[in-house]
């Protein structure tokens, strides 16, 4: 069989290679069973196809990644983040999670180099540490995506109200039309879906790279004004904003609010786990994915914020009044950057460039929402018939259930919607960061057990280059932050008199979610946590070493793949 349609899950014999005999089973596997994520359709009896198909190349995974990351969180969050708090803030606060996002990743990179997974983050959580913490994260992880799919094409819908209002045309009408599109593209297969999105997300980063360079050229007085601003707004009106209170108090305020922001144009970056089971080669694809994540974020998302900061003021009028706006658009602060320097006609292209970049962000979190959930099913934590496949190696029914959730786009059909349909918005950052500390949570473990075993760093095929201490110092303030996160909850109540009982709802409702979740799994299946020398460190290893062997000798018989051409002459050198 062709590498290209293998599976991904074990076709491990019952005869273990003697490496494997002599490491003890995990508590989740007592009898020395293969797990069920790791079983054939014909082991499990499922009665069909669950297997998925490693259809995504090199350059898909790389584009996915950065794809992901890039989205309506930096291009139009990042105003609302200025004008509450100023450029130094955001420089600043952007900077911050950056870092705690490329440790996140880097310990990501370190699990998934040594056994890619099919159930992806989830089931290193269930193997390495325990199934309660990969039974919360799976379905922390699968609420989040559910809930920003529908958010993303709504977004789609706002932003061409550009060019057509509502009185003409529902928002409905677009919400449906996006809908079934990204269903169909998600229905036709792993490599349909991997070759769209790679141009979808090569288009993002060709946009993003271009804006990069437009603000630095009006930033240096290239635009039509000639006015060479430089670092004018950091002096008047200044680089920290007051927020809340005033003097040092409102500026530290208005300095922590945007790190909020910044987790929310963040999340994302993670979906690369979610990807490893579909991954050609992913010992190489993978840990290369994640480790230009670093110069990815610095460019993207660091360098962009700090250029914006320099041709906008905070208390621009403009900014004050996109920050309001219906339209997308509008509400860019990328427009307003453009407006202020005099050019004319370009707000309209830049419109258009969003428009792709929520498609290719909807069209991917239904792909993430999906693969999550089949992942849950194949660990038995999920109905079965969720991790049945078809022929093409499509989780149909997974999809199926995750699109249905889509349908909730339409709740923002109507006005008074919209401000509901916000407070499940607050849910996505909350639910973000459980994830991110669940992948630490799980790095620190997986450590200790290879430790444990044996496992010396230079047998992976990639390591965290700040190790376990990097994923210690991550956890803590990814911690800090979501205890934090709705600070603005009790600052506004001492001050004015009103607690926002809603926002603190749907702001921290995900913690004890989150807490229920793995307290209700131990009390019915009376699991403990797995210790580090019984960890599973191998179940399935052997069989992807095989399939690493084969592809590679394929890739050598059929020499270079040439399909890549235009990525790696034009694109690849950005990463």
């Amino acid at each position: 069989m062709n590498i290209l349609s293998r599976r991904t899950k074990g076709e491990v014999s019952g005869s273990s290679n003697s490496q494997e005999e002599k490491i003890p089973r995990s508590e989740s596997d007592p009898e020395g069973k293969i797990p069920r994520s790791e079983l054939t359709s014909e082991d499990n009896g499922a009665g069909g196809h669950n297997d998925l198909h490693r259809g995504l190349k090199a350059r898909h995974i790389t584009m996915i990644a950065i794809g992901g990351a890039i989205g309506t969180g930096l291009i139009i969050g990042t105003g609302s983040a200025l004008a509450r708090a100023g450029p130094g803030a955001i420089l600043i606060s952007y900077s911050i999670v950056g870092f705690l996002v490329y440790l996140v990743m880097c310990a990501l990179g370190e699990m998934a180099a040594w056994l890619p997974l099919a159930s992806g983050f989830t089931g290193y959580a269930t193997r390495f540490c325990d199934p309660a913490l990969g039974f919360a994260l799976g379905y922390t992880y699968w609420f989040k995506y559910i809930i920003v799919t529908p958010n993303q094409l709504t977004a789609a819908a706002l932003v061409l109200q550009y060019w057509v209002p509502r009185e003409k045309v529902n928002p409905g009408v677009w919400i449906a039309v996006f809908l079934v599109t990204i269903v169909f593209i998600n229905y036709f297969g792993i490599r349909f879906f991997g070759e769209f999105e790679f141009w979808l997300s090569s288009i993002k980063v060709v946009t993003i790279v271009a804006l990069i360079l437009l603000s630095l050229i009006l930033a240096l007085g290239g635009g039509p004004d000639h006015d060479r601003k430089g670092f004018r707004y950091w002096k008047d009106p200044g680089a920290f904003n007051t927020y809340i209170a005033k003097g040092d108090k409102g500026r530290f305020l208005g300095l922590w609010s945007t790190f909020v922001t910044a987790t929310f144009a963040y999340l994302g970056t993670e979906l690369v786990g979610v990807t490893v089971g579909e991954a050609q080669n992913p010992r190489k694809t993978i840990p290369r994915a994640i480790k230009l994540t670093f110069y990815r974020i610095v460019f993207f998302y660091v360098l962009s914020v700090f250029l914006l900061g320099m041709l906008v003021p905070y208390n621009s009028d403009q900014l004050i009044f996109a920050n309001k706006a219906k339209s997308s658009a509008a509400a860019s602060p990328f427009v307003v950057a453009i407006k202020l320097s005099g050019i004319p006609h370009l707000a309209g292209i830049l419109n258009a460039c969003i428009l792709l970049f929520v498609f290719s962000a909807s069209n991917s979190d239904l792909y993430i929402a999906s693969r999550t959930i089949y992942g849950l099913a194949c660990e038995g934590k999920a109905p079965a018939f969720l991790a049945r496949t078809d022929k093409r190696g499509v989780p149909v029914y997974s999809l199926g259930i995750s699109s249905l959730f889509a349908l909730l786009a339409f709740m923002n059909v109507s006005d008074d919607s919209k401000i509901v349909f916000g407070y499940f918005v607050n849910l996505v950052t909350i639910f973000g960061l459980l994830t991110w500390i669940s992948i630490l949570v799980t790095h620190i473990y997986f450590v200790r057990a290879r430790r444990a075993q044996g496992i010396t760093d230079d047998q992976l095929a990639y390591t965290a280059p700040l190790g376990i201490w990097g994923s210690y110092g991550a956890l803590v303030s990814c911690s800090i932050i979501a205890v934090f996160k709705n600070f603005n909850v009790f600052t506004y109540s001492k001050s004015y008199g009103n607690f926002d009982y809603k926002n603190f709802i749907t702001g921290y409702l995900g913690i004890p979610l989150y807490l229920i979740m793995i307290v209700g799994y131990k009390l019915c299946f009376k699991n403990t946590g797995i210790p580090a020398s019984k960890a599973d460190l191998f179940t399935g290893k052997d069989k992807i070493d095989r399939e690493e062997e084969e592809f590679l000798k394929q890739q050598a018989l059929k020499g270079e793949n040439k399909g890549g051409w235009f990525y790696k002459t034009f694109i690849s050198w950005l990463f």
